[in-house]
């Protein structure tokens, strides 16, 4: 069964996250949140924080946001009181703009906002321990009519292990199976 909870139109819906029956949800510049029921999507609380809300995903234990820079935040459920941040970094330096985050065995995964790019991240170090090349995974087929704009959705299914991406207007969903590429 399909639910919509629609926003104010002063509030642009950005990062979002499902923990113990509820749904955590940041705007992008409002610096506003929710959590609402998971069943009936009736509002529950609503929070606020300092800067911008881009991605969001929990390790079981925290809260994980991005803000579009290269900083992740770790927050508590009940009050989203920051409790810890990790700057992430690869062998080129800081790797900002940090977007759509999800939480996949002990690793963040995080689309960087205006490429092809996921970096899957060590929660503890910041360290992006791989990178995968997204390119040309929306085929001109799959378009249609659709104005598509960039990648910017991953999403776990822990139960049937498979990754889910998507972008923002696209058409289409995408299940994708990482393989390692062979330097030889």
């Amino acid at each position: 069964m399909l639910q919509v909870r629609d926003l104010d139109d002063n509030l642009f819906g950005e990062g979002l996250t499902v923990h113990d029956g509820q749904i955590y949800q940041l705007t992008w510049q409002a610096g506003t949140g929710f959590i609402y029921d998971q069943e009936t999507f009736e509002p529950l609380v609503q929070f606020f924080y300092d800067g911008e809300g881009w991605g969001l995903a929990n390790d079981g234990d925290r809260l994980i946001m991005s803000d579009g820079s290269n900083t992740l935040s770790f927050r508590e459920f009940e009050s989203f009181v920051e409790l810890d941040r990790v700057d992430v970094y690869d062998d080129q330096g800081p790797v900002d703009m940090l977007n759509e985050l999800e939480y996949i065995d002990g690793e963040i995964w995080a689309n960087i906002w205006l490429d092809d790019l996921i970096v899957v991240i060590d929660p503890y170090t910041g360290w992006v321990t791989r990178r995968i090349d997204m390119t040309g995974l929306l085929q001109d087929e799959d378009r249609g009519d659709y104005r598509v704009d960039v990648l910017n959705g991953i999403a776990w299914d822990a139960e049937n292990e498979r990754l889910l991406v998507t972008g923002k207007l696209w058409p289409v969903i995408y299940q994708i199976e990482i393989t390692p590429v062979d330097d030889a």
